[in-house]
């Protein structure tokens, strides 16, 4: 709200109607979350009410979400790719009363498991979209249900807010079990977008393109709560499939991806490079290799040498400028990666055309961040520094634990989850890691995907993966081993790089890639490769390349697309046992 009087004709957000980016004003901003509050409060709802938001990122979804902790209640968002038996566990978890839709296609999960949600009263859809149905409304019908409550109503609520009370809560796309509803304060909410903002010393001059899914807390954080605190526009992508353009419209100044969106932009990059020839292919080269020298002092904050600089300029100018231009990156201060492991290897390809990406570790438990790459301190292959404000050590196992004011409320109706993960003050992350001389964080693996080997040998998995993930033909690999005498690994292919692969050896595909006997020699030698760089307990034996990718249809994958490896196991039973059968 106090943008709204600071700087009430600053555009708050952007939308793109009729071909056109069309502005909204602080001022306009504030008062369609006061009149989405009115409206929550004229279907029922009060302090302590859960709302349920399914749909893509629209003004709608932040609205709403910021109304409903108006009225002392929280929003929880729902991946758009659940299930409608997923859609139904969280609305009924969560006891919510009113839910809002983007389409017909998500309407119909909630119609379909209705009779299962007893408490589900009301059914909102956003813009332009209607369903014939007593329990639902249009948008515009829902803001006229507020016109009757006075807007003295929701300024008492707002000024009964305490710093400690619920104001949000986060579904944990975990990879084992159903979902848990992650508890987050005002506060944690507050003092969070507010740390973030100081350390990448963010301003209303910068812009912010919303694209991942708002069920998560760093979408959250990068959309909802960090351009309130700045007082920066944040542009509204399209779809998720229009995000590579829109990118280039809107050229933001701080933007947030997950690794397989910087592992396609590395992967376009280096196709890119390997068709140039002559005198071009001369000229990248030399610029990637100033680019690599300059970021070892840049990325430290250090002084960078005058030839160095003034190389690194000219490099800029005939290279880089245009390559980051064409991505739609050409702008930007602050690049981040955040919500799973990424490989070093995509992290060095970017920064040799001087897209310096920084990692971020945390969880929905701390609200996001724990640690991170901060500029001017940047060390790649580690997840950064100790988030300021916050307390980071290791436990005797070298579980992560995190103390500070970013640690969340509990677990929503389960309170012994919440006492197994904090306790003493400490949010014990599951995840292991280990500091260097500098304070720098490493991901080790995670406490729950350790395998132990027949042998007794504790193997993390994640590791092994991550490096089998650096070679571009392989999509996906998991490793298997636990309780076996050896390890394998389950291995997806890169369509795209097997295509490209098949076509610089002049080889015809007659028949599916992952039974080309050339591609099956080709990812024998990476597994080689990598099995040369581990320890012997940690070496990959056996290794089956599979028939297709894995899906989120067919719940392999959660919705921020990590692997849920014991979905995997069971849906690829005979392709393991076949690997251990002899």
């Amino acid at each position: 709200m106090k943008n709204a009087r600071v700087r009430p004709h600053a555009p708050a957000y952007y939308e793109k109607r009729e071909g056109v980016w069309r502005a909204t004003g602080y001022a306009e901003y504030a008062k369609q979350v006061r009149a989405a509050a009115r409206s929550l409060l004229a279907l029922g709802c009060k302090a302590g009410s859960n709302v349920a938001i399914l749909g893509f990122n629209r003004s709608e979804w932040t609205i709403t979400d910021l109304a409903a902790m108006c009225i002392g209640g929280a929003a929880t968002g729902i991946y758009t790719t659940c299930s409608a038996s997923e859609v139904r566990y969280i609305v009924h978890h969560c006891e919510a009363r009113v839910v809002l839709v983007e389409n017909r296609a998500q309407w119909e999960k909630l119609n379909k498991e209705r009779h299962n949600m007893p408490l589900l009263a009301h059914v909102v859809m956003m813009r332009g979209e209607a369903v014939d149905d007593p329990i639902a409304m249009s948008w515009e019908a829902f803001l006229q249900r507020g016109e009757a409550v006075d807007d003295a109503v929701v300024e008492h609520a707002i000024a009964a807010l305490e710093p400690a009370q619920l104001a949000t809560l986060i579904y944990t796309s975990g990879t084992t079990g159903p979902p848990k509803a992650v508890m987050l304060s005002h506060d944690n909410l507050a003092w969070t977008a507010s740390t973030v903002v100081d350390l990448v010393s963010a301003t209303s001059a910068d812009r912010l393109l919303s694209y991942l899914p708002l069920s998560h807390i760093a979408e959250q954080v990068f959309s909802i709560h960090g351009p309130i605190t700045m007082g920066a526009p944040v542009y509204f992508a399209q779809s998720f499939d229009s995000v590579a353009a829109d990118l280039k419209e809107v050229r933001p100044t701080l933007f947030f991806g997950v690794p397989r969106v910087w592992e396609k932009m590395a992967k376009g990059i280096s196709t890119r490079l390997s068709t140039a020839t002559g005198v071009k292919k001369r000229l990248a080269s030399w610029a990637m290799m100033i680019a690599a020298q300059t970021n070892r002092y840049r990325l430290q904050g250090r002084v960078v040498p005058t030839a160095f600089d003034v190389q690194f300029s000219l490099a800029q100018k005939l290279v880089f400028s245009k390559v980051k231009s064409a991505i739609g990156v050409d702008r930007a201060r602050v690049l981040v990666s955040g919500a799973a492991p990424i490989a070093r290897e995509t992290l060095d390809t970017l920064a040799q055309m001087d897209i310096v990406v920084n990692e971020v570790y945390g969880q929905s438990e701390g609200t996001g961040p724990t640690t991170f790459n901060r500029p001017g301190s940047v060390k790649l292959g580690t997840v950064g520094q100790p988030f300021p404000g916050m307390d980071v050590r290791l436990a005797d196992d070298g579980e992560i634990c995190v103390r500070g004011r970013n640690v969340f409320l509990g677990y929503y109706k389960d309170p012994h989850a919440s006492a197994e993960t904090l306790f003493n003050g400490w949010l014990h992350s599951g995840d292991l890691g280990s500091f260097d001389d500098e304070g720098f964080l490493s991901i080790t693996g995670r406490k729950k995907d350790i395998l132990i080997t027949a042998g007794g040998k504790n193997v993390a998995p994640s590791n092994i993966e991550d490096a089998l993930k650096a070679h571009e033909m392989i999509q996906d690999a998991v490793v298997i081993g636990d309780r076996r005498k050896f390890l394998s690994v389950l291995i997806t292919l890169n369509d795209d790089a097997v295509e490209r692969y098949l076509a610089a050896h002049a080889l015809e595909r007659s028949q599916p890639p992952h039974e080309v006997a050339e591609v099956s020699q080709a990812v024998a030698q990476m597994v080689a490769d990598v099995n040369h760089e581990l320890a012997r307990v940690e070496q990959v034996k056996k290794f089956t390349v599979l028939p297709r990718n894995f899906s989120l249809e067919r719940g392999e994958l959660t919705p921020t697309l990590k692997v849920k490896r014991h979905v995997v196991a069971e849906h690829f039973a005979t392709e393991i046992e076949a690997m251990y059968a002899e």
